[in-house]
């Protein structure tokens, strides 16, 4: 990347982006592409949410490099067919050197199909039902600057996700993991201020 600033890194291309993504191109990919936009397919969110999972306690760019590796592993993460693996499909999972070697995170995504399963069964979709909890806008800071972005590890809404899915028996389902899931499927546009790419994904919500 070429000039940068504390908050936007300015790269080789000309765009300004969030300082997190540069250095890495799968980094500024997903940044372009994905973080903050909306994502209503209901694979694709069994898949963050599984994901957000297996990041607790690691950083998201291990679980980047990683996640072509997950999706061969867990079965594209059909919810249906993730929902039938046995323990011995745990166990396998667990010699697999391309992916993260939790048991317990293993055992959660698994348990977790089950439930999404029940969810979508209940409210129609996956989809309808996470998108329920689409923050209202005065919920939401003014401006997203660096210091405001360190402060917004949860929020009321991911508290009150995260609560709705313990109670019905979801795990590794924290407030702070549900937010980096609000913010994963674009349920909330924490691109900076003055990310060229925060105007794009805007667009795209009001879509």
């Amino acid at each position: 990347m070429a000039a940068h600033s504390d908050e936007i890194v300015r790269g080789e291309d000309g765009v300004g982006r969030c300082f997190w993504c540069a250095g890495d191109p799968l980094y500024r990919a997903y940044h372009d592409a994905e973080w903050g936009f909306p994502q209503r397919d209901d694979t694709r969110l069994f898949e963050k949410l599984c994901l957000e999972g297996f990041q607790a306690g690691l950083s998201w760019i291990t679980v980047l490099r990683k996640r072509e590796n997950f999706r061969r592993a867990f079965a594209g993460f059909d919810m249906e067919q993730v929902a039938r693996f046995t323990p011995r499909k745990v166990e396998s999972l667990l010699q697999d050197e391309g992916i993260i070697r939790h048991r317990g995170k293993i055992e959660s995504a698994i348990h977790n199909a089950r439930k999404a399963l029940e969810l979508a069964e209940e409210r129609g979709s996956l989809s309808s039902y996470l998108w329920s909890f689409e923050p209202p806008a005065t919920e939401r800071p003014a401006r997203i600057t660096l210091d405001v972005l360190r402060k917004l590890t949860e929020s009321p809404s991911s508290r009150a996700l995260s609560k709705d899915l313990k109670r019905r028996g979801w795990t590794f389902v924290g407030p702070t993991t549900m937010y980096a899931l609000l913010q994963a499927m674009g349920m909330v546009n924490d691109h900076l201020d003055g990310c060229e790419l925060r105007s794009k994904a805007e667009r795209a919500r009001r879509r």
